[in-house]
C-alpha cells in the first residue's frame, strides 16, 4: 500500500482506541493523516492522534465531541462512524425490555446520526467529505440473541444509503462496511464475557463462533484487514463508490 495516501487530510474516528477502530486509526496515521479518535474512557494512542473522551452514545456525548474535533482539526474530511456494541440477550428476543433496545439503538445507530448532523454540514460547505458508518453482517445475518443490536444496523445500512443520496450533489461521499467475525483485542473481551454465560471456555467458544460465522476462507478476520478496507473508501481512489454497503465477511453470506 502507498503509505501516504491521506496527506492533509484530516479524520475523526470513533470507537478509536480498540478493534477495528484502532486499527484504522493507525492506518490513517500512516497514511499522513492528522487524526481524532474519541473513546468513552481515556487510553493510549499513538503519537499525533489527539484523544477525545466522549460517549458517543448520549446527545451531548456526540456534541462534545464534534466540538473538540472541528476545533483540533480546523475541519474534517474523512468521519468513520465505528463506535458500536453488541449488547445482546442470551435468553432472545423477546426477553430484551426497552432499556436495551435503546442502548443498542443509542450506540449503533444514534451515535452515527448525531456525529453527521454535526459534522456533515462542514463537509457541503467545503465541497467535499467522506463519512464511512461501520455496520455489521448481523444487519442481514440477525442472530437471536443480538436481535437489538442487528435491527440497530440495519437501520443504519438504510439511513447510509439515505444520507448518501441527499450529500452527494455536494461532494460528499456516504459508505457503510458490515464487518463479520474480525477478532481484535477488543472482541477478545467480549468472547471471555460471552464464554462466561454460556458456562463454557474461552476456546470452545471461539470454535463454535469460527465454525459458524468464519466462512469459505475459514478463519475469523483481522483487524488491520478491516481497517484497510475503511482506509481504501475513505481515499481518492473510491471517488466513484457511495451509497453502497461492502460486506467484510470473508465470504460468508452467499448472497447480497
Amino acid at each position: 500500500m502507498i503509505s501516504t495516501d491521506f496527506t492533509d487530510i484530516r479524520a475523526l474516528v470513533t470507537g478509536g482506541t480498540r478493534g477495528i477502530g484502532a486499527a484504522t486509526v493507525h492506518r490513517l496515521l500512516a497514511g499522513g493523516a492528522r487524526v481524532a479518535a474519541v473513546a468513552r474512557h481515556a487510553a493510549a494512542v499513538p503519537d499525533g492522534v489527539h484523544l477525545i473522551v466522549a460517549d458517543v452514545s448520549a446527545p451531548d456525548g456526540a456534541s462534545d465531541a464534534a466540538e473538540q474535533a472541528l476545533s483540533f482539526l480546523g475541519g474534517i474530511d474523512v468521519l468513520v462512524n465505528n463506535a458500536g456494541s453488541n449488547i445482546s440477550v442470551a435468553e432472545g428476543p423477546l426477553a430484551a425490555d426497552d432499556a436495551l433496545w435503546e442502548a443498542n439503538l443509542d450506540l449503533n445507530l444514534m451515535a452515527a446520526v448525531r456525529l453527521d448532523r454535526l459534522v456533515v454540514p462542514s463537509m457541503v460547505t467545503q465541497g467535499h467529505g467522506t463519512v464511512i458508518h461501520v455496520s455489521s453482517g448481523a444487519a442481514r445475518y440477525p442472530q437471536h440473541t443480538g436481535l437489538p443490536y442487528a435491527a440497530a444496523k440495519a437501520a443504519l445500512n438504510v439511513y447510509s444509503k439515505g444520507l448518501a443520496n441527499a450529500v452527494a450533489p455536494s461532494g460528499v461521499r456516504v459508505v457503510a462496511v458490515m464487518p463479520g467475525f474480525v477478532e481484535t483485542d477488543s472482541s477478545a473481551v467480549a468472547m471471555q464475557e460471552m464464554a462466561d454465560r454460556r458456562g463454557i471456555t474461552l476456546e470452545a467458544l471461539r470454535a463454535d463462533l469460527r465454525e459458524r460465522f468464519s466462512g469459505p476462507l475459514g478463519r475469523p478476520g483481522r483487524g488491520e484487514e478491516a481497517a484497510e478496507v475503511i482506509a481504501f473508501l475513505a481515499s481518492s481512489r473510491a471517488s466513484y463508490l457511495t451509497g453502497i454497503q461492502v460486506p467484510l465477511d470473508g465470504g460468508l453470506h452467499p448472497t447480497m
